[in-house]
């Protein structure tokens, strides 16, 4: 037979097993809604289960002769060399924003070829260019 000692601090243990196991929990979870997945317009055109509910970032080159302006919104088309998505954004965008150089807009997809970006960004300098825009244009040129 167990001692009274022996039976609070199991208790006790089990206890702190527990409220550790749901701190973990709900901090994973709070993480998993925040994170916002990084796709080239041809990751996302190969995609087969891609949710259009989402927020996700969309990365790579403005294609030139795209940009279209008007009153409210912006529309461009990103592209990877291979493939293509238009962007339509209201607000303003980056000082560095124009054709041919890299882009990450985030927001969500409505189709898979048509993107509604609550957030554009711009690269640094003429040198700089996203990490996930690099690599996605290194897969595609291969």
């Amino acid at each position: 037979m167990l001692s009274k000692k022996v039976k609070s601090r199991f208790f006790f243990l089990l206890l702190s097993l527990i409220s550790v196991a749901i701190v973990i929990f709900v901090v994973l979870r709070s993480l998993e809604e925040n994170v916002v997945y990084f796709f080239s317009p041809t990751e996302i055109y190969n995609k087969t289960n891609i949710s259009f509910n989402k927020k996700i970032r969309v990365g790579g080159l403005v294609k030139m002769d795209s940009i279209s302006k008007n009153e409210t919104s912006i529309n461009f088309v990103i592209t990877d060399l291979k493939n293509e998505i238009v962007v339509s954004y209201n607000g303003l965008v980056p000082n560095l924003f124009s054709e041919g150089k890299g882009v990450v807009a985030e927001g969500k997809l409505k189709d898979k070829k048509y993107f509604i970006a609550d957030k554009i960004l711009a690269k640094h300098d003429e040198n700089y260019m996203p990490p996930e825009v690099n690599k996605a244009l290194e897969i595609s040129n291969n």
